[in-house]
């Protein structure tokens, strides 16, 4: 388990309202950040400390894995210079029962803090410069919660069913709707391509009539699934395309979906070392990974490669 400290003074009302928390993938610059890069690290039943405006008044309880999504029209004109392309982390939210500020406690929770990626300045409590999701520690989140009036960190129950992630695609429908860009039949089709129908998933089968493990060809037994999230593409036309696009049996719909499979340009089968191999073996799939599926079209790779770098759970 790990503990975090996000700094996010600009957006925390919708954040903490829609219990999530979103960032970039990089800097406006294009450069790294550590701290955007920890939103990928933060698992299931991780705690995190809520700082904004001076003030830690909420924890969370991190409810999946960060996923690929756009940035949330929610935020507005704020983050005008962040790039669209970023993740969405799903966290649950409660109030302390007192909110605590860090300046009055630096002197204790200073020495606590980590040397680097600190959130906030270990001597005199200021926040740090483009400082977002930080890891800090049990001490030192034990210190606040403490301060809080909690007697212990919250409960790190993980919900089944994730709204945080829901409501990110339902915003982007609505965004499609309103599209004064689109015409009609378009807003249809890219609607009923969010779950893999209509005219999405007619152009996936014409290129993937077959599951790519299971060679399955029944129709009705096969997921018209999207490679790069639909909830993270940009265009009307990425939705649409079929070169973005596999049909897959359910069940590794689903593995492809978590991140928890993926496919190199070549065929060969990537399986995450969070997927358990006794799970994949039950699975029936273990020997379809291991052969591998046979080389993908030169239009798919692209968003193979997106899905390799921003949906599999790569090893850590």
């Amino acid at each position: 388990m790990k503990y975090w400290w996000v700094n996010h003074k600009q957006t925390a009302r919708q954040e903490i309202a829609g219990a999530y928390l979103w960032s970039p993938k990089q800097e406006a610059n294009g450069t790294r950040s550590q701290f955007y890069e920890n939103m990928r690290l933060a698992a299931p039943g991780d705690p995190v400390l809520s700082f904004a405006n001076g003030q830690i008044r909420n924890v969370g309880v991190v409810q999946d894995f960060a996923v690929p999504a756009l940035k949330p029209t929610g935020f507005g004109s704020t983050g005008e210079n962040w790039s669209a392309d970023g993740w969405l982390l799903p966290v649950n939210w409660r109030p302390l029962h007192s909110a605590v500020r860090p300046k009055d406690i630096i002197y204790d929770l200073g020495p606590l803090l980590p040397a680097k990626y600190s959130p906030i300045q270990p001597a005199n409590g200021n926040g740090n410069q483009k400082a977002y999701l930080a890891e800090v520690g049990k001490p030192a989140f034990d210190l606040v919660i403490e301060r809080g009036g909690l007697d212990e960190m919250p409960a790190t129950d993980v919900e089944p069913e994730v709204p945080a992630l829901t409501r990110a695609d339902d915003e982007q429908q609505k965004a499609i709707e309103q599209d004064p860009g689109l015409d009609t039949t378009t807003k249809q089709q890219v609607v009923l391509a969010r779950h893999g129908q209509g005219l999405f998933r007619k152009r996936v089968l014409e290129l993937e009539p077959v599951c790519r493990l299971t060679k399955i060809k029944n129709p009705d037994l096969l997921v018209a699934s999207h490679i790069k999230p639909w909830r993270a593409c940009a265009t009307a036309g990425e939705r649409l395309n079929g070169a973005n696009g596999l049909a897959l049996a359910p069940h590794v719909d689903r593995l492809f979906d978590r991140g928890l499979i993926s496919f190199e340009i070549d065929g060969k089968v990537l399986v995450s070392p969070q997927l358990r191999s006794v799970d994949l073996d039950r699975l029936g799939l273990t020997d379809f990974c291991e052969r591998g599926c046979g080389p993908f079209l030169g239009i798919q790779a692209p968003f193979l490669q997106y899905h390799r770098e921003s949906v599999y759970r790569r090893p850590t």
